[in-house]
């Protein structure tokens, strides 16, 4: 139980995490990476060396220091940490591990002057006190997820049925459970975890369920990503027939049931949660405004498909944007999105509930963009691939 001596010391140090936060957090990661070999599967190193997982990290602590005395303050970040602890199976003999580091990180940057024994008696408790916030809900999650019909906890194996090809970098995997017995219904949004063993080392990874849930298999569809380990691999060299071992399916970015009229923004490989969105939406007779945003024809995924559904349904409309445009390509939109165009795009009252996904910074200009229209921002929604920075 924090004192609230603790709690005092906490709040004190936000303008230090404020100013140097993300050094912090990657000292912390490169003592804890380089010690503890068995954590290492939990962290994607491309993320690591982007400086996104440090910068997300030292996001967290700065608001969970902020918001110390009340909790309820941090709003959605708790879910989605659970969340992502979930798809990668993150367990409670983690987090001593990680208490240790982040304290001798906090030591090692700040100094033995600044970080005294009861700073870091204050950040021991607090840390402890998230720890146990988080072990118990995940528990709670691996538990119900496993009494689910068709849930596992752990690893279950998957074998590729299918592989195709949606686009000039983007494939879709099929996958069917070894075992033959059903599948644990996912949400329209939510994503599963993956764990390969490639050259001799553990990686783990999670991606988006591309299509709605069927109670017998899966299907993501995963971007080649330039110098990404584990793209490559699934792109390269995993072939029909192999078996992937899955966690079970997590995320809390997820259609929510609704009358107002439905948004779907995405850019690049984010198209791939909102299908399953608009899948399970249709049949509802909401109006949906489907916006995909790509680099080029070649690389735009599942657009057939789009433009099949827009002309089976008569209350959705879609609309594209491409960065390069050719004179057949048929888009509606060249450029990057902006402000103006999605204003003309969107429905006309701007009571609307909007989903969206892609790049950060296609993300930061949405998220603006919306802001400027009108919509309220309680029914803005959006959830990042990666590590979850702070959008602006």
């Amino acid at each position: 139980m924090l004192t609230d001596r603790q709690r005092e010391i906490v709040r004190s140090t936000v303008p230090l995490l404020e100013t140097g936060g993300e050094a912090l957090t990657t000292h912390f990661y490169q003592i804890m990476l380089a010690g503890h070999p068995e954590v290492r599967p939990l962290f994607n190193q491309a993320h690591q060396q982007s400086g996104s997982q440090p910068r997300a990290l030292a996001h967290s602590v700065l608001m969970y220091a902020k918001n110390i005395d009340r909790l309820e303050g941090l709003g959605n970040l708790p879910a989605q940490i659970i969340n992502k602890h979930v798809a990668l199976q993150v367990q409670a003999e983690h987090y001593p591990v990680v208490g240790a580091c982040l304290l001798r990180a906090i030591r090692e940057v700040l100094g033995a002057e600044i970080a005294t024994d009861e700073v870091l008696a204050a950040w021991g408790a607090a840390y402890q006190q998230l720890a146990d916030i988080l072990i118990g809900a995940e528990r709670s999650v691996y538990e119900q997820t496993a009494a689910a019909p068709g849930g596992w906890r752990g690893a279950r194996d998957f074998k590729l049925s299918h592989k195709v090809a949606e686009s000039a970098e983007i494939s879709s995997f099929y996958l069917e459970p070894v075992d033959g017995g059903a599948v644990m219904a996912h949400q329209p949004g939510q994503y599963i975890g993956m764990r390969l063993v490639i050259d001799g080392v553990e990686q783990r990874r999670n991606y988006s369920l591309s299509a709605a849930s069927n109670g017998k298999s899966y299907r993501i569809s995963v971007k080649r990503e330039e110098g990404g380990k584990v793209s490559s691999y699934l792109h390269d060299v995993v072939k029909v027939g192999d078996v992937l071992q899955l966690f079970a399916p997590s995320g809390h970015f997820t259609l929510k049931d609704g009358e107002k009229p439905l948004v779907l923004i995405s850019g690049g490989v984010g198209i791939t949660p909102t299908l399953p969105m608009l899948q399970a939406a249709l049949p509802t007779g909401r109006s949906i405004t489907f916006i995909h945003c790509a680099r080029e024809r070649k690389v735009h995924a599942f657009r057939d498909a789009i433009d099949t559904l827009a002309a089976e349904h008569a209350q959705l409309t879609r609309h594209y944007c491409y960065e390069t445009v050719q004179a057949d390509d048929g888009v509606d939109a060249q450029g990057h999105l902006s402000a103006a165009q999605l204003g003309q795009w969107l429905p006309e009252s701007r009571d609307a509930d909007v989903y969206f996904l892609g790049p950060k910074a296609f993300m930061r200009s949405v998220k603006q963009s919306l802001r400027e229209l009108g919509v309220p921002e309680a029914q803005v929604h959006y959830e990042f691939f990666g590590p979850a920075e702070a959008l602006a």
